[in-house]
């Protein structure tokens, strides 16, 4: 990995040369969610002054998006504190009183997308029968012991059989099958139960790892992912609040909203941009929407003091602005570079980056709230869970387009309902939930109550009178909710992509034959303001960081996962830059 350390020493170091001649280096952030404006506040925390945060969309909060209706907040993102020892984000929360309103219900130690460990899940089969509560709890603590097996293959270095194809669902969907089959004391009937509730049970373990299907988790893998100790805590005011939080550190004229950027071309500084639309702003001001950080004729803070003075990163944003700095930290999600990388950086990302972004899986998992008049549930009643009896001996969590509603595993019960309302939460994974964003509320409304009347055999439950789903996968800035270990990836793959760029090693033997000329529409009469030369001087290290949850090889799919990682591509630069920032006082 690219040393942290600098060299104050050498007079042909760039990274002293850039700092003598204007004392402080330019960041650029890309992306305002948990992990950008984490790495941002660190920065200007430690004395950064010249930091911009591009967000592509029209608010910040990233994967975070907490929707007020009437006095309740829902999330469309994300919803619970994972752990509270140790978890910044918890700390955060509490420390500023985010959870003095969080009910004991709210603290949950068991599943993860319960809204309240009270009362009871109600499983539910297609003829409308509930499945009676003992054979419940044998089936629960059955997969509950599969599943602790699957943890073993990583954390004891176990090894995987042929049989399971290294995938979770396949190992787990056997393990148990062949589990129920051998029990001597169930009759026919209720291992057929038993065997439907496979499908069930691995739908939310699907939805829980924003999978497709646990068929595509890396078994080898899978226990690495940690979990924190301690409950997962639900934020009454919404999880919004952790995000202006982390903002309220940030002057406002740092992040530019509805900035999406288009390319960012790396290893090869350039010239100073010349031209009113492009000039750069002090304190790492780049928007031109408003007066802020710029103070009369004076020479703005931060900006080169020597024109010919080349620049390592230069970012091209959609509006054709461009913005040359000394570092870029990307905190874009997996889902984007996977279908992006291609023409988002340039040269190329190295062969080894490329394949740990196409190993690594990102899938969506979507929420769909609906809101009712009255409660058709009883006050026991926390969740309803689907299952499908011809689904015993299904080796297939895929459906059809026209039966994209399969994959709904159940609808969770929001408490307490003084806070919500009568509201429930249904839960959608995979390319079902691709197709069920396609759909318009009104069909949505009417297939999830249709389901509804079916599982619970009660014919009379209306329509619900407001419906509010998510979007994740069909969202362009982020083509996904969050990522896991695919099979044929690995945590090394994480570490490969958190690397920075350039390596330390040849960059020419990492990209190939990728070219480093900044491409002709940059001098061309698109952007006809711009005047950009291509660099064959030094090369400066830490040109191009990532962060993000898919970054972080314990913590992947978090939100702390998120914050630690912009915190930790922060730290690298201002690692780098310390010795000299000291130098200056």
């Amino acid at each position: 990995m690219q040393s942290c350390e600098s060299s104050g020493d050498s007079a042909d170091d760039p990274l002293s040369r850039g700092l003598r001649r204007r004392g402080q280096p330019r960041v650029v952030v890309i992306g305002a969610g948990l992990a950008g404006l984490a790495a941002a506040k660190a920065l200007l925390e430690q004395g950064f002054t010249d930091v911009t945060v591009l967000e592509a969309s029209s608010r910040i909060g990233g994967r975070v998006q907490s929707v007020k209706l009437g006095h309740a907040t829902f999330e469309l993102g994300a919803t619970w504190i994972h752990g509270s020892h140790g978890n910044p984000i918890y700390h955060l929360a509490e420390a500023n009183g985010l959870l003095e309103e969080t009910t004991d219900g709210e603290r949950s130690v068991g599943r993860i997308s319960l809204y309240s460990k009270n009362g009871v899940a109600c499983y539910l089969t297609n003829h409308g029968c509930r499945i009676p509560k003992d054979v419940v709890e044998e089936f629960s603590d059955l997969y509950n012991e599969v599943y602790n097996l699957t943890q073993e293959f990583f954390r004891h270095g176990k090894p995987v059989n042929a049989e399971s194809q290294n995938s979770v669902g396949v190992f787990t969907r056997e393990e148990v099958r062949n589990r129920i089959r051998d029990d001597p004391d169930d009759p026919e009937a209720t291992k057929r139960l038993k065997l439907a509730m496979i499908q069930q049970y691995l739908k939310v373990e699907s939805c829980e790892s924003s999978s497709h299907s646990m068929d595509e988790v890396s078994l080898s893998a899978f226990g690495e992912w940690t979990e924190i100790p301690g409950a997962h805590h639900i934020i009454p005011s919404g999880f919004m609040r952790v995000v202006e939080l982390l903002a309220e550190g940030i002057p406002a004229h740092i992040i530019q909203l509805g900035k999406p950027v288009r390319c960012v071309h790396w290893d090869q500084a350039s010239s100073r941009p010349r031209g009113p639309e492009i000039e750069p702003r002090g304190e790492g001001n780049h928007n031109h929407d408003t007066g802020e950080g710029s103070q009369g004729g004076e020479e703005p803070q931060g900006e080169r003091q020597d024109e010919d003075e080349q620049w390592p990163v230069v970012v091209e944003c959609e509006d054709c602005e461009v913005i040359p700095a000394d570092h870029v930290i990307v905190t874009v999600s997996l889902g984007v570079l996977k279908m992006q990388h291609a023409s988002f950086f340039r040269p190329g990302l190295p062969a080894e980056k490329v394949a740990a972004i196409h190993r690594l899986g990102i899938g969506t998992t979507d929420k769909i709230f609906l809101e009712f008049e009255e409660p058709f549930w009883g006050p026991e009643c926390n969740s309803l869970q689907f299952v499908w009896e011809d689904e015993a001996e299904s080796h297939t969590l895929t459906y059809p387009p026209e039966l994209w509603y399969r994959k709904i595993c159940g609808f969770d019960v929001l408490y307490p309902p003084e806070r919500y309302g009568h509201v429930l939460s249904g839960w959608i994974c995979g390319e079902e939930a691709l197709v069920m964003e396609k759909c318009d509320d009104e069909a949505v409304a009417e297939i999830c109550t249709e389901m509804l009347r079916q599982f619970t055999g009660n014919p009379n439950i209306p329509k619900p009178r407001r419906i509010l789903r998510s979007a994740w996968g069909s969202n362009p800035y982020f083509q996904g909710s969050y990522s896991y270990t695919q099979v044929g990836s690995s945590g090394a793959d994480v570490e490969k992509l958190a690397k920075p760029l350039p390596y330390t090693e040849s960059s020419k033997a990492a990209q190939g034959s990728s070219s480093k000329q900044l491409p002709g529409h940059l001098l061309s009469s698109k952007c006809p303001e711009q005047s950009l030369e291509p660099n064959r001087g030094s090369i400066k290290p830490m040109q191009v960081l990532f962060s993000g949850e898919a970054t972080h090889r314990k913590y992947y799919s978090t939100t702390h996962g998120a914050l630690l990682s912009g915190q930790r591509e922060a730290a690298r630069l201002i690692e780098m830059y310390r010795d000299l920032f000291q130098q200056g006082t």
